[in-house]
């Protein structure tokens, strides 16, 4: 016998549907100061912007009512070489200095903030994680002609960030992990692509729905949205992707993009002129279908969980699953694996709620107690 568990502190949608982007709105224009606004960040009920190549090493709070820059924090360690994307989990913010228009860059690296830090100071300092992609032996600079240009990044688990490439060739864009560590590293593709039909400029994985929201634009700027999900472990392009195409915002430069919640997003878009056409750069919000749904869980026999409350180890028998996930009562991932031993020794006592995602593209929802 099935039981119907309703989670409304643990929010989390359905995998079968196609998420359906809706009322799209332009909110005002963005101050001159973020005129190349190119990475967005939805932090502590504020929205945090940086600009891209040649702009100062600052991130800006942004009031999203008034349209004022109400904060400016200072990385005091970092140079804009070319700031192209923000991501964040619980413990740091990270800033993705990767952009790369003419594919020589050798110098390719993210800063690394810590959260207490930035709320705590306008002045900080990062560490610094360097990298350069393993498949890449050309460095001939090509201006607006390489694929190993990226304006994307994301923060997928507690080990690790995601970046997507900015394919200027083809539109085919490749995604690396890149650990979260400080260090210098190699990275590697994995195995799918996305053939974007553009350019991939930004990109937010949201936990609550397990999506990665990509936003672009085509060759004439057109702004799209790709929404990437049903993927396997970390392979984002090996599930379902879906492109919407923004055509009520007409041509727009679109180059970030950040979620608020499970169904609400704000993105950006920087100012450009061709010719006699001269646009500024935006604030733009929409909304999504991806919103808390009842869900269903299985006989507590149904799948070995053990044991419950836990202190160091648990265990899951008894069913084929992909991935494994562990998200707080704030519906922030904390953790995701794909072993059936799962060590939580880590994590303070309290409640959490652990995610099995099946072969099937279903889940199970269990809660854990951490003693």
């Amino acid at each position: 016998m099935k039981k119907l568990i309703i989670i409304t502190a643990f929010i989390l949608c359905t995998f079968h549907g196609v998420a359906q982007i809706v009322n799209v709105e332009k909110k005002f224009d963005l101050p001159l100061v973020l005129n190349e606004s190119s990475g967005a960040l939805f932090f502590n009920d504020k929205l945090i912007i940086h600009n891209d190549s040649g702009n100062e090493n600052k991130l800006y709070e942004l009031d999203t009512i008034s349209g004022t820059v109400t904060r400016t924090v200072t990385v005091t360690n970092a140079t804009n070489v070319d700031w192209e994307d923000i991501a964040q989990d619980d413990q740091s913010i990270f800033i993705g200095d990767i952009g790369n228009n003419s594919g020589a860059r050798t110098d390719l690296k993210i800063y690394t903030i810590k959260k207490s830090d930035y709320l705590n100071a306008t002045e900080v300092t990062a560490e610094i994680i360097n990298f350069s992609y393993s498949d890449q032996e050309d460095f001939t600079a090509h201006l607006n002609n390489t694929e190993w240009d990226a304006e994307a990044l994301i923060s997928y688990d507690s080990e690790n960030l995601i970046l997507f490439t900015k394919n200027w060739i083809n539109g085919i864009t490749k995604a690396y992990t890149i650990p979260k560590s400080t260090g210098t590293y190699t990275v590697s593709p994995l195995p799918q692509t996305l053939n974007s039909g553009g350019l991939i400029t930004g990109a937010t994985y949201n936990p609550s729905t397990g999506k990665i929201y990509s936003i672009g634009y085509t060759s004439v700027l057109q702004p799209f949205i790709w929404v990437s999900e049903n993927f396997t472990e970390n392979d984002v392009y090996s599930g379902t992707n879906t492109q919407t195409l923004l055509t009520s915002l007409g041509f727009e430069q679109a180059e970030a993009i950040t979620h608020i919640d499970a169904n609400r997003y704000f993105m950006t878009s920087e100012s450009f002129k061709i010719g006699p056409i001269s646009v500024k750069g935006k604030l733009v919000s929409f909304s999504t279908n991806d919103e808390a749904l009842s869900i269903i869980e299985p006989d507590v026999n149904f799948v070995g969980f053990y044991p419950n409350p836990v202190k160091d180890v648990f265990f899951i028998d008894g069913i084929e699953f992909t991935s494994i996930e562990i998200f707080d009562t704030k519906s922030a991932l904390i953790y995701r694996g794909y072993n059936d031993r799962i060590n939580v020794s880590a994590l303070n006592k309290g409640l959490y709620f652990v995610k099995i995602n099946l072969k099937d593209n279903s889940y199970i929802i269990k809660k854990l107690i951490k003693g």
